[in-house]
């Protein structure tokens, strides 16, 4: 099997934590050939989606931990999968190429996740297709609105709709000496809409990345856990990565959301639970699988492989 990573430039994996490396690993332990591009390699000529696709072989060392064979210019449609691991934000760019990933479904391409699914499931307002999963939420961009949900809620957090890793989320009081300039900023004086929550507690105990595969949840999911003095978990924002088992609120949130996600053609996703409530949907580029590898053993990169081939397996 021919197998295309969509991906960051190489140079700035962390292998050690690095969850698309994992899949690499697993795909090439299996024996599938693996090659490798950016978005940006992508392009429409004479009617049909080309890239330009690296062969990748992995060292099984540290430093350096791939060797590049040679790039040539192919139709996207000669592999038998492309992955999508590009990290967010979803920019313009990214809509751009989700848009040719379309294209080239159409033209007997296998993506994952299918350009259609990217679109349609911005992580953030995704959760609002679960109204029963979720804390109170509001999505606007005017300014008044969201006074008045803070003032309702007394503590609550906001953030853009495009962000990734933390970055821009607020925790906002109605006693804020900054709050209106706050809003004033995130909203950017009200011409970008963000969605605001009331604030889960919860979070002390962890933001819990809870990995859902082919529809199935995974038995262990990742509580990152604040440092002290921040209310983010994420581990970009400094937060401690601890694998527990699912409890059975997350499972619940997991299976109602898991059909949902596979009718949708989402063989991977994230989902973000607070306390009892979800807070995203990650469907562009999921991680945390190393750290719950480590840490409890189980094979989460053998988990969506063997996803992968039997979907692969259907067609």
């Amino acid at each position: 099997m021919r197998v295309l990573f969509i991906a960051d430039p190489l140079q700035s994996f962390k292998i050690y934590k690095d969850t698309t490396f994992a899949m690499m690993q697993e795909a090439a332990r299996r024996g599938h050939a693996l090659s490798v591009a950016q978005a940006r390699d992508l392009a429409l000529e004479g009617g049909r989606i080309m890239v330009d696709a690296t062969n990748l072989t992995l060292t099984g060392e540290q430093d350096p931990w791939y060797r590049l064979g040679d790039c040539y210019r192919q139709p996207l449609a000669g592999f038998n999968a492309v992955v999508m691991r590009k990290d967010p934000p979803f920019d313009l760019e990214y809509l751009y190429a989700s848009q040719l990933f379309s294209l080239a479904e159409q033209q007997g391409s296998r993506v994952f996740t299918s350009g259609q699914a990217l679109r349609d499931f911005n992580e953030k307002l995704a959760i609002l297709q679960f109204p029963d999963l979720i804390a109170p939420t509001m999505v606007t961009c005017d300014i008044g609105r969201l006074h008045a949900f803070v003032n309702q809620h007394f503590d609550a957090i906001v953030k853009p709709l495009d962000g990734m890793g933390g970055d821009s989320i607020f925790r906002l009081r109605p006693d804020d000496a900054n709050l209106n300039v706050i809003l004033e900023t995130i909203t950017q004086r009200g011409a970008r809409t963000v969605m605001i929550q009331r604030y889960i507690p919860e979070i002390r105990n962890g933001d819990k990345r809870v990995l859902v595969i082919d529809g199935k949840p995974v038995d262990y999911c990742l509580a990152r856990i604040p440092k002290a003095g921040e209310t983010r978990g994420n581990l970009a924002a400094g937060g401690r990565g601890e694998a527990r088992e699912l409890t059975a609120r997350d499972r619940e949130i997991a299976e109602t959301v898991g059909p949902v996600l596979k009718r949708r053609g989402i063989l991977l996703a994230g989902l973000d639970v607070i306390g009892d409530y979800l807070t995203e949907i990650n469907v562009t580029s999921p991680t945390c699988f190393r750290e719950i590898m480590d840490q409890t053993g189980l094979n989460v990169a053998g988990l969506y492989i063997d996803a992968l081939e039997r979907e692969l397996a259907h067609h």
